[in-house]
């Protein structure tokens, strides 16, 4: 899930570069801009790379276990 945090960070970002004196324009931009920057990254389906270590650890230890049962069945099975 995209944290709010990231989204508000990118659209600030990006408002910047809007001048001050079109100001209703950089509401209205700020306010459409995270509401579709949020359902995109949504729709893409992303991970955090908090997410993602998490699932590389469980599958290197799968991939442990699997190697040693491998070696196992080998050392039965001459």
């Amino acid at each position: 899930m995209i944290k709010a945090e990231v989204v508000e960070d990118i659209v600030n970002k990006v408002e910047k570069f809007i001048p001050e004196d079109l100001k209703t324009m950089r509401q209205d931009f700020s306010q459409n801009m995270k509401s579709i920057l949020t359902a995109t990254l949504q729709k893409a389906d992303l991970v955090t790379r908090e997410e993602f270590e998490v699932q590389k650890a469980v599958l290197a230890k799968t991939r442990a276990k699997l190697e040693a049962l491998e070696k196992q069945l080998d050392e039965l099975n001459p």
